[in-house]
């Protein structure tokens, strides 16, 4: 029966469509994961951005009436919360690792103590076509077997994504300024002493980092929940975190990697009627990141000076 389902559901249209859709969501706040880190900052805050991001995205949409609007309320609070980690990080030298635990704690207890408030205890009610992110259709296109409906019938923060991948390779490889990233994430003494800003660097790639989370968790809840719940990211920002280790902190790695926790939750969903438990199924994306996490995929090799507090004129 299993093998039944899953070779019927392997090779679906409808499958690779949602796996791509997930790919997408994770990708954002993974390559925000992968600027920031090669800047030399370790961002494990990126789940807390995310759902910042979407609460903010829903509450301006309703305030405004405008789901554009919305998603830039959700990248400025994604902003605004790297901001903090990068104070806390940078300018105060305090443990990475423990400010980013931090934010995700504070996200979380403060989307739940704001929620309640705004909404008078009565929840936010699913929101209407006009207030959310709304799905491309390439015309005649869409009509082609299989590749129609995966490629050219997606929300449009899939399309958006993909560009946004490709800029931040180019980006990264092929500028001065991606050149001036790396070198301060490998060999900050050195990058400073090329009269590189080292500080400013990295301030600007982790306010980069959450700004791409919060435009994540504006594609959650405004593109494919279209409603806010409490805690609704459920752990993507971590997955994502742990898409950029699989990818080698690379951008087109970390797209590979998304894709491939991107089949696993597509999967998840659509097996469940094989009789196998809805709960099990569920820790399918889970258990591939604990996979790549150990290192089952090959060593990884963080930037050099990933983590570690730089101080100007310290060299």
């Amino acid at each position: 029966m299993f093998f039944e389902v899953f070779s019927r559901v392997i090779v679906s249209a409808d499958l690779w469509q949602a796996a791509l859709l997930i790919a997408s969501l994770l990708l954002l706040p993974a390559l925000g994961g992968v600027i920031s880190e090669r800047s030399g900052v370790v961002n494990i805050g990126m789940e807390g951005m995310m759902l910042v991001g979407a609460y903010a995205g829903v509450m301006t949409a309703l305030a405004t009436r405008n789901v554009f609007l919305g998603v830039l309320g959700a990248m400025i609070a994604g902003g605004i919360l790297a901001l903090v980690h990068a104070i806390i990080s940078i300018h105060f030298h305090a443990n990475q690792t423990v400010s980013g635990i931090a934010i995700n704690i504070a996200a979380l207890g403060l989307t739940n103590f704001l929620l309640p408030i705004q909404t008078g205890g009565a929840g936010v009610s699913a929101l209407t076509d006009n207030l959310r992110l709304p799905r491309l259709s390439w015309g005649p296109l869409t009509n082609l077997p299989f590749v129609g409906s995966v490629l050219f019938n997606q929300n449009i923060m899939f399309y958006i994504a993909i560009v946004i991948l490709i800029a931040i390779h180019v980006l990264l490889f092929h500028t001065n300024i991606g050149l001036r990233i790396r070198a301060v994430g490998e060999h900050p003494q050195a990058a400073d002493t090329a009269g590189v800003n080292v500080r400013l660097v990295r301030y600007l790639c982790v306010v980069a980092s959450g700004l791409l989370s919060g435009l994540a968790g504006a594609f959650l809840s405004l593109g494919i929940a279209g409603i806010f719940n409490s805690n609704m990211t459920s752990g993507r920002g971590f997955i994502a975190l742990a898409a950029m280790i699989f990818g080698k902190y690379t951008p087109f790695g970390t797209a590979g990697a998304c894709l491939v926790f991107g089949l696993g939750e597509a999967l998840s969903t659509r097996l469940q009627d094989t009789g196998t438990s809805p709960n099990l199924l569920s820790t399918l994306p889970y258990l591939l990141t604990l996979i790549a996490l150990i290192g089952l995929v090959g060593r990884t090799t963080a930037p050099a000076a990933d983590g570690v507090p730089y101080e100007p004129g310290s060299h």
